[in-house]
């Protein structure tokens, strides 16, 4: 179950780790299929996002 996934990435992120887990993290979300999952998931989304912005950690450039 992916919000079970995006749950664990949630509990077991840290500084280093925070990015790699919030773009996985949105990966899964965007597979979720059930309203009730999405909302679920947003809590976790919310979260790894907060704890990003936090830390101090910026998205990596895409480079385009």
């Amino acid at each position: 179950m992916s919000v079970a996934a995006i749950r664990k990435l949630y509990f077991n992120t840290s500084k280093a780790t925070v990015q790699q887990d919030l773009t996985k993290a949105i990966a899964l979300f965007k597979a979720l299929t059930s309203e009730d999952d999405r909302e679920k998931a947003a809590v976790f989304m919310d979260g790894l996002s907060q704890m990003r912005s936090e830390w101090g950690v910026r998205p990596r450039e895409s480079g385009d």
